[in-house]
């Protein structure tokens, strides 16, 4: 059965942090790599929830939400409401050095001190980026490709002309549905691919 795809609810909010920790690792499950369960959602999830101009889908089957694709239209004005209204407190929160030093919390907390800028280049032909992820139970059933879908027609109808996105290249099964949905590699680094697509022609 397909699973139904409608607006994020406030109240799923824990429950899409859980799914981001569910698939955390290259897709595969990262709860046992962190010691504070909520750190990947902070960076992940946690701020597209608040920014104004985000656009939040889940998929939804008979137990619930178990699937999300969450985006913005104009990442370089996100990265801005970042850096004045989500980082801070989080730095606050999670001070350098508040985890061992190499530990998988600790690389996200230094994320939150130094996040990263989409490359310029990138932002001016597809400046809109999204993250997708699906539970296993949502996996291989043309769900992601339905969610996925739906939030590119939304940001296509608001005029949007492209759309980038990072992804870890030891996640080859993401890179290979990125691939069918029409997604192109725009940059490669040693552990990592953006891909990027056009929305208007």
């Amino acid at each position: 059965m397909n699973a139904k795809i409608r607006t994020y609810q406030p109240d799923e909010e824990q429950v899409l942090y859980d799914i981001c920790l569910l698939t955390g690792d290259s897709g595969n499950d990262a709860t046992g790599q962190y010691l504070d369960p909520r750190l990947l959602g902070e960076v992940y999830v946690g701020p597209y929830l608040r920014f104004p101009a985000a656009l939040a889908l889940v998929g939804t089957d008979e137990d619930g939400v178990a699937g999300y694709v969450l985006g913005v239209q104009d990442t370089v004005a996100f990265e801005r409401w970042c850096e004045r209204e989500w980082w801070p407190s989080l730095r606050s929160r999670y001070p350098l050095g508040a985890f061992p030093p190499e530990s998988a919390d600790e690389r996200i907390v230094r994320l939150i001190h130094s996040p990263p800028t989409a490359p310029p280049d990138v932002v001016e032909r597809y400046p809109a980026h999204l993250h997708i992820d699906l539970l296993p139970r949502l996996q291989g059933q043309g769900d992601g490709r339905r969610l996925l879908t739906a939030l590119l027609d939304d940001l296509a109808a608001i005029g949007v002309p492209g759309i980038h996105l990072g992804v870890a290249r030891a996640n080859e099964r993401a890179i290979g549905f990125y691939r069918r949905m029409g997604f192109t590699e725009v940059q490669s680094f040693a552990h990592s691919l953006v891909m990027a697509r056009l929305l208007m022609h």
